[in-house]
């Protein structure tokens, strides 16, 4: 584990030593498990699986369109016109 420091409200600091004591764990094991569930829930991917993942999906599907590679500003445009 890393060490590191973090500043934390009155408030926050005494309503978190309280919730330690009764879950009889430590505060650093609370602080653990919500940082752990902030980041589940704010799930940051990286530019490098984003380009994967691009990557991956380009050619799999179809438009129907056979003029779509040459026509592609007309369609956007009447895509977003709707």
């Amino acid at each position: 584990m890393i060490r590191t420091q973090i500043q934390l409200t009155e408030t926050q600091a005494q309503a978190l030593r309280v919730q330690a004591r009764l879950q009889e764990r430590s505060m650093a094991d609370l602080v653990r498990e919500s940082v752990s569930e902030y980041l589940a829930r704010h799930h940051v991917v990286e530019h490098g699986e984003l380009a994967r993942r691009a990557l991956a999906l380009a050619g799999r599907f179809r438009s129907g369109c056979r003029d779509l590679a040459e026509d592609h500003d007309r369609y956007l445009d009447e895509a977003f016109d709707s």
